[in-house]
């Protein structure tokens, strides 16, 4: 369990929030009672995707982030704009690293404008720092 200086930490700092395994589920679980937990879910499925070396592998798992989160009536839709998925869809002709950057960023500012203020204020929150 992280200490309550830790969690405050998180106030200020969305990257901080993510990384670390039990802030992750709290704020993965505070999305869930929200109904956008999927945003958490791109993101977490980027940062392995990231780690991917096999172009094979890669490829596999760009078809899967695509079919899950990005193409339109996706089960797990992220909000994203029309210029960001069609950049992210030029990106996965060719699958790379920085494939899904774009259509990332924009759903981690998303979750740091808009979510991470709302999780700061729940209850969920509140009592981590307790």
């Amino acid at each position: 369990r992280p200490s309550p200086e830790e969690v405050l930490q998180w106030r200020d700092s969305l990257e901080k929030l993510l990384q670390n395994p039990h802030g992750l589920a709290s704020f993965r679980s505070f999305l869930r009672s929200e109904f956008s937990e999927e945003n958490a879910e791109f993101w977490v499925a980027c940062e392995d995707y990231k780690k991917t070396k096999s172009p094979m592998k890669m490829a596999e798992k760009a078809k899967k982030i695509y079919e899950e989160f990005i193409q339109t009536d996706a089960p797990k839709e992220v909000n994203i704009d029309h210029f960001t998925k069609a950049v992210t869809m030029k990106n996965l002709v060719e699958p790379s690293p920085s494939s899904f950057d774009m259509a990332q960023k924009r759903i981690f500012a998303l979750m740091e404008k808009d979510s991470l203020p709302r999780f700061v204020r729940s209850e969920l929150y509140q009592e981590l720092i307790k």
